[in-house]
């Protein structure tokens, strides 16, 4: 808020990479979805410019845009979107039976062969115990109300929206929650996440964990907020507070696309791979303090300039490779 005067920015962000792809600032009065259908159909092009063959929306409730369904499915883009729950829609996972062994926790994975429960640090899978649940217990010694998960189940159904005039998947988690008070049971509650998708490969269970795999994006956020301050409002107006979150926004994308610029090769492939992942996901204040604020002495002479770096971190491997590769002319 600046004065009077507030600012709704929308971000288009990559997961791939978690690049923004396009930042606009909007007034405070702004809906969520104002020209995000435009937008996104701008980002798809530039993405299949740069070489992308399968382009996917993610969104929750309020980007679910039904008026615009039927072109991105004409045009070969997938989506996942969220859906309101409404009265009508409800009947539908009532009539549906699930099929036994169809109960699952949607959304929660194990890594293959680790059984649940085990922590690994830089060594073998550790089996730990559960921690004890110890604000459940207060909750229940002073008799409050407890809600408690019981279980997931998911299904599926064939769903047309009014504004389409095709049908499309919606894949639906119903949550049953056990309705306490102190150590009495009340009643159990249940309640219901819809996903619309024209996915017909993928499995349920699939659908759902890549539709909460969009909540990532709240990390992105937080950088751009927090990290490079890029969602601040310093100016007077709007569209100079836009161009401001543009410019600032650009250094994270640095940050991406110098690990994207990493090596990965020969006997230490791996590790290398490994650390290009770590610099993807680094926070930006740890990838100032590793890459950018590094003491150097610069020395002239020689018909040559010798940079000496002056301490030592853990990411100076990383540095030194990405200077090399940096070195050489880059050509597409």
């Amino acid at each position: 808020m600046t004065g009077a005067q507030g600012y709704h920015p929308l971000i288009v962000s990559l997961s791939n990479t978690g690049e923004p792809l396009y930042v606009v600032n909007r007034s405070g009065s702004a809906r969520r979805t104002k020209r995000a259908p435009r937008i996104w159909i701008a980002r798809a092009a530039l993405c299949r410019q740069a070489g992308f063959r399968r382009i996917t929306f993610r969104g929750d409730t309020d980007f679910s845009q039904t008026a615009h369904l039927d072109r991105w499915h004409g045009q070969g883009i997938r989506f996942i979107f969220g859906y309101d729950a409404a009265p009508t829609l409800k009947r539908g996972p009532m009539n549906c039976r699930i099929p036994r062994g169809k109960h699952c926790r949607a959304g929660l994975r194990t890594p293959v062969g680790a059984p649940r429960g085990a922590c690994q640090a830089n060594g073998p899978l550790i089996p730990r115990a559960r921690p004890d649940n110890v604000k459940e217990r207060i909750v229940r010694q002073k008799g409050f109300e407890n809600l408690r998960l019981l279980g997931e189940e998911v299904a599926e159904f064939e769903h047309m929206p009014q504004a389409c005039r095709r049908s499309y998947r919606m894949v639906v988690v119903r949550k049953r929650i056990a309705v306490e008070r102190g150590q009495e049971h009340l009643f159990t509650d249940y309640r219901y996440l819809f996903y619309i998708t024209n996915d017909r490969v993928h499995v349920r269970s699939t659908i759902v964990e890549t539709a909460h795999a969009r909540c990532d994006q709240e990390n992105l956020i937080d950088q751009l907020k927090h990290g490079v301050h890029a969602l601040r409002t310093p100016v007077g107006d709007l569209v100079s507070n836009w161009a401001y979150m543009v410019m600032a926004a650009l250094a994270w994308s640095l940050k991406a696309w110098l690990a994207l610029l990493l090596p990965v090769r020969g006997r230490w492939k791996e590790r290398h791979k490994s650390e290009k992942q770590s610099v993807l996901r680094m926070e930006f204040k740890k990838f100032v303090n590793a890459f950018i604020r590094v003491p150097a002495l610069v020395n002239r002479g020689g018909r040559r300039v010798v940079f000496k770096l002056l301490s030592w971190n853990p990411w100076q491997s990383v540095l030194l490779r990405a200077a090399d590769a940096l070195r050489w002319p880059l050509r597409c």
